[in-house]
């Protein structure tokens, strides 16, 4: 198949296909970020999370009056409860009941510690949960707990992934690619489908929270990555999406031409004909309301509390130039696969502070382009 952001409409929670919506008017995925509480102390975790739940986070019924604003987005809204831990809290099969109950299809992305039981596992599924993420930074317990800041870590996260599977819920795997972990990718790839996981979300490090202190791959190296990726994507059992790589549809792209395929930007494996960017098919809801393009783009549109989560998406002067290809300034403005990549809006923030810069992360150089090459050291930006 034509190796993209995601292989296999099967790998989706939801019957819907990404080419269906429009993402103007709707975000395929809408995160919300329950809580920023967790036991672990990852070192890169982009919320910063802390033991302690934040007293200002949304209530029981703002979270479910949230849920009921996604639902307007209309049939099947994918939403996927994360954190932090969201386990921290205790009314989060609540949540998932609501979620399902009105129509919407849940995910979680829980912490892997002691209290990811078989249990709340069995409880989360028997919720309607649609989808289980859990993070694997490490193809064993030293190298995953070492990254994880917590011993103990890899076989929480493993016994989950096999109560996941005994409960009958599909499973993702999300890795963190950085200069720690990019060795282990190949045996990563091999957990991955021992483990039965349905897709492999392979994130490409942002330096936001406490990710600032670890170093990213450089541009060549991610780019051989991502043809490696492409790879893994042809025969692996499982489907293969990045997070906050987009270019990693331009280089299946150009990959699948040279091999002499008819692989086309209109459309991929799955129907998408452009790949789901910060702010442009995602949406991100923080702990305390506020409206992010991603979690990896802490520029807020607005806040829940006081507008509605479908008119910040759709109508935003923030959201609305990140959908705008021609928008893009530097390299990636210059590039002709804007309107199949784009960059990655949170990286060119986190780096230039400006979410329409270059995306310093690709090697890629436009024909013909002279201007200046974006910067890799992370911005001075609020967070």
């Amino acid at each position: 198949m034509f190796g993209t952001g995601y292989s296999g409409a099967d790998a989706h929670p939801t019957s819907m296909r990404p080419s269906d919506v429009d993402t103007s008017q709707r975000p395929f995925v809408c995160i919300w970020e329950v809580t920023q509480a967790c036991a672990l102390a990852c070192e890169h975790c982009r919320a910063d999370a802390q033991p302690a739940r934040h007293p200002d986070e949304l209530t029981t019924a703002e979270g479910k009056a949230l849920l009921d604003d996604a639902r307007a987005f209309g049939d099947g809204q994918l939403v996927v409860l994360s954190g932090g831990d969201p386990l921290a809290r205790d009314d989060t099969v609540d949540l998932v009941e609501y979620g399902v109950e009105n129509g919407l299809r849940m995910t979680m992305t829980p912490s892997g510690t002691e209290s990811l039981t078989r249990e709340r596992v069995a409880d989360l599924a028997d919720a309607g949960l649609r989808r289980m993420a859990l993070s694997l930074d490490g193809a064993s317990a030293a190298t995953h707990d070492a990254f994880r800041g917590e011993a103990g870590s890899f076989d929480s996260t493993v016994e989950a992934a096999r109560a996941a599977r005994d409960a009958g819920l599909p499973l993702q795997i999300n890795t963190t690619v950085c200069a720690q972990t990019v060795g282990d990718l190949p045996a990563i790839r091999d957990l991955v489908a021992d483990l039965g996981a349905v897709l492999w979300s392979v994130f490409f490090l942002v330096p936001v929270g406490r990710g600032r202190v670890l170093d990213p791959i450089d541009p060549e190296r991610a780019e051989g990555v991502m043809e490696w990726l492409v790879d893994v994507a042809d025969d692996a059992p499982f489907g293969v999406k990045t997070t906050e790589a987009p270019h990693y549809r331009r280089v299946a792209l150009q990959q699948k031409r040279a091999e002499g395929g008819t692989a086309s930007p209109a459309r991929d494996g799955i129907g998408r004909r452009t790949g789901i960017t910060a702010g442009d098919g995602f949406a991100f809801v923080s702990h305390v309301g506020d409206v992010y393009p991603s979690g990896f783009l802490p520029e807020s549109a607005g806040n829940v509390r006081e507008e509605s989560l479908v008119d910040l998406y759709r109508d935003s002067a923030l959201f609305e130039s990140l959908r705008d290809p021609d928008a893009l300034t530097g390299k990636c403005g210059a590039c002709e696969f804007r309107n199949v990549c784009g960059g990655s809006r949170s990286r060119a923030y986190a780096t230039a502070g400006d979410p329409l810069a270059s995306d310093p992360l690709c090697a890629y150089e436009p024909e013909g382009y002279d201007g200046p090459m974006p910067d890799q050291s992370p911005a001075e930006v609020e967070l």
